[in-house]
């Protein structure tokens, strides 16, 4: 999938134009690009957190003449997918949007509220 492909793609499941899904799509890439250029980290929960390391200055090899080179220090952009990123990759259920909380009051939460460390007797 390319940019406009996705750009098509966001458009369609947001129901939005493609001007709007495209004008979203730059201000989130901006945004993204800006926080990790100034150091700090972008975590999406579900999905993964964009950070920044530094690289440490060390000696390199030529791979055509095998002469030694020294290869500066620098910083480098990271992406470490979250859990739900890294299950949809490995066969989990397809990414919808909004999913619901487990472990909600639906789902007996006042139990485990008191499971949990609720009133002492």
């Amino acid at each position: 999938m390319n940019r406009t492909e996705l750009i098509g793609a966001i458009a369609e499941s947001a129901g939005i134009t493609k001007a709007q899904a495209d004008k979203a799509l730059r201000a989130t890439m901006d945004n993204i690009q800006n926080t990790v250029a100034g150091g700090n980290s972008l975590s999406l929960i579900g999905f993964g957190t964009f950070s920044s390391s530094a690289r440490a200055a060390r000696q390199g090899k030529n791979p055509r003449t095998g002469e030694p080179i020294s290869i500066a220090a620098r910083k480098v952009a990271r992406f470490s997918p979250g859990k739900g990123f890294r299950d949809l990759v490995n066969g989990g259920a397809k990414a919808t949007g909004a999913k619901a909380k487990s472990g909600g009051a639906a789902k007996g939460g006042a139990k485990a509220g008191a499971a949990k460390g609720g009133k002492k007797k």
